[in-house]
């Protein structure tokens, strides 16, 4: 038989449409959040370069947001930089998790580690072999990657105008999102169900007493108590 050549990011046939759909529905909501990103950037003083050039090059929502927030408060570049740094921290673990879906290529990691976000790694991790999480991975990473661009340049354009979209509470649709993709390794997994309960219970906590960004950070050591106690895990059908 003749066989088939496939692209790393392609699934047999047709591509998925329930993929499609969720990372249509999370590009809607980052599309939402960048638009006010770029509005606030530019309405609180900043050219409209910056917010353009950032979403660029750093990729990454909450950091972008708080070096913006340290900017407009009279902070310097410096300030800003390291707090964007602190935050974006997370992805280092998230990129571990991810590696082996990106591609072995330096071209493929080189990209793949731009794209890496909260949300490329729910859709990869959701996925259940390699091929699928392969596309999932780039799918979502290409689609976020463009709408969150080009919704930031359409905000700092728009200036002051649109105002704070949060205030229509279209933000919370972010986190939504995000919830319903991880929802099935919760139903799953105990060992899951232990580490997000006791990471979720330490952001609670320390939310009231840390900068924004940080709770996420210090989450991750809900980690720590996976695998502790043996749970269940769903067999692969044959």
């Amino acid at each position: 038989m003749r066989s088939v050549q496939r692209t790393p990011w392609s699934w047999p046939g047709r591509p998925d449409p329930g993929l499609l759909r969720d990372v249509a529905l999370v590009c809607l909501a980052g599309g939402v959040v960048g638009v006010s990103f770029g509005a606030i950037a530019v309405a609180g003083g900043l050219p409209v370069w910056v917010p353009v050039v950032m979403s660029l090059v750093v990729y990454a929502g909450s950091a972008q947001f708080s070096a913006v927030g340290v900017l407009l408060a009279g902070g310097g570049p410096v300030a800003a930089a390291a707090t964007g740094l602190l935050l974006n921290t997370r992805t280092a673990a998230f990129s571990l998790a991810v590696a082996e879906h990106i591609g072995r290529s330096r071209l493929a990691r080189l990209v793949g580690a731009h794209l890496v976000t909260d949300e490329t790694v729910a859709f990869t991790l959701a996925q259940q072999d390699p091929a699928r999480r392969r596309a999932a991975f780039w799918v979502s990473g290409i689609g976020l990657f463009t709408v969150w661009n080009a919704c930031v340049a359409a905000g700092a354009l728009a200036g002051g105008a649109l105002g704070d979209t949060a205030r229509y509470g279209l933000d919370a649709a972010f986190p939504a999102v995000l919830v319903a993709l991880v929802l099935p390794a919760l139903r799953e997994d105990a060992g899951v169900r232990r580490a997000a309960l006791a990471g979720t219970v330490l952001a609670l906590a320390l939310t009231p007493a840390v900068p924004a960004g940080v709770p996420v950070l210090a989450a991750l050591a809900g980690l720590a108590l996976h695998g502790r106690a043996p749970g269940k895990r769903k067999e692969p059908q044959s």
